[in-house]
């Protein structure tokens, strides 16, 4: 299932949690059956779907694995997402529970195929030391390439790696072909980096995905609260979506786009209107975006 990357395919990611019927977060299981779920997805275009660990291993122990691969290869999903590897690179207790959610992680991208897995990178809090993180991204992604997965480091905007550059140095001093990045838009617009700066200091070779989505010029609430509650449909928003991909398609990157829409208001949505309604317009800026000649 793991197949090349198609110029412009959407990627489902697994927080759009549409379809709940509610306007507040439900933590990261879907209420949605998953075949429904894949379904709508494949209904409104995507060939890509994602899913978070806990959801993962409620679907493993019901529907299991081999059935959950047929149901992507019926609905064409080619690119398969799974998240979230946090805590890396900590040690007692938090490295323990850390270690029990990667060995499932790897286990599921082994069995389905998936393109990458999502690795964090902590909370603020957190202290950032750039020798211990190398060697213990080295192993993450020497286990990841031993499932025949890769590692998608992504720095979020409120974590001990607030900007994308620590994420982007890691990845190239460290070199290996399994550990690159994961760039979302939220992030780099709310960490303040000029997306020009962006495109000069990413290393185009370990781009292994790209999250695409819009939102407001101002923070409302918390930033967690904004993340979660406040995004919007790409080019309703105040984020540039179409400069921010034309400085990515300028590093020649051809992997998938991953639409990571979260809102109060989406999740009021059945999840073949919010399906619909996230893909289109993605693809809509995707299609604005494409060189010409």
């Amino acid at each position: 299932m793991n197949q090349p990357f198609h110029p412009d395919a959407l990627l489902s990611t697994c927080w759009t949690s549409a379809g709940d019927v509610m306007p507040t977060r439900n933590g990261d299981r879907s209420s949605i059956d998953i075949h429904d779920r894949v379904a709508a997805a494949a209904a409104a275009g995507f060939t890509g779907f994602g899913l978070t660990h806990s959801d993962l291993v409620i679907i493993r122990d019901s529907l299991g694995y081999e059935a959950l691969v047929d149901l992507f290869s019926e609905h064409g999903m080619t690119t398969i997402e799974l998240e979230y590897a946090d805590d890396w690179w900590t040690s007692g207790t938090r490295r323990e529970a850390a270690d029990r959610i990667r060995t499932d992680l790897l286990e599921a991208a082994h069995r389905l195929g998936a393109s990458h897995i999502k690795a964090g990178s902590g909370q603020a809090e957190d202290v950032y030391d750039p020798e211990k993180l190398r060697e213990e991204f080295a192993r993450l992604a020497t286990d990841a390439a031993a499932a025949g997965t890769r590692i998608a480091l992504e720095p979020a905007a409120f974590s001990m790696m607030p900007t994308i550059t620590p994420a982007t140095e890691l990845v190239r001093e460290l070199g290996h072909p399994a550990g690159g990045l994961l760039v979302d838009i939220w992030h780099i617009y709310r960490s303040g980096m000029d997306y020009a700066k962006m495109r000069n200091i990413l290393p185009a070779d370990h781009i292994f995905a790209v999250e695409i989505n819009d939102g407001r010029k101002e923070v409302v609430g918390t930033m967690y609260e904004d993340t979660f509650d406040n995004r919007l449909y790409c080019g309703q928003g105040d984020f540039d979506t179409a400069g921010f991909i034309r400085a990515i398609r300028d590093l020649g990157y051809n992997g998938p786009w991953g639409v990571e829409m979260m809102s109060t208001e989406h999740r009021t949505l059945d999840v073949w209107t919010a399906t619909k309604q996230a893909a289109a317009a993605a693809a809509n800026m995707l299609a604005s975006t494409r060189p010409t000649g």
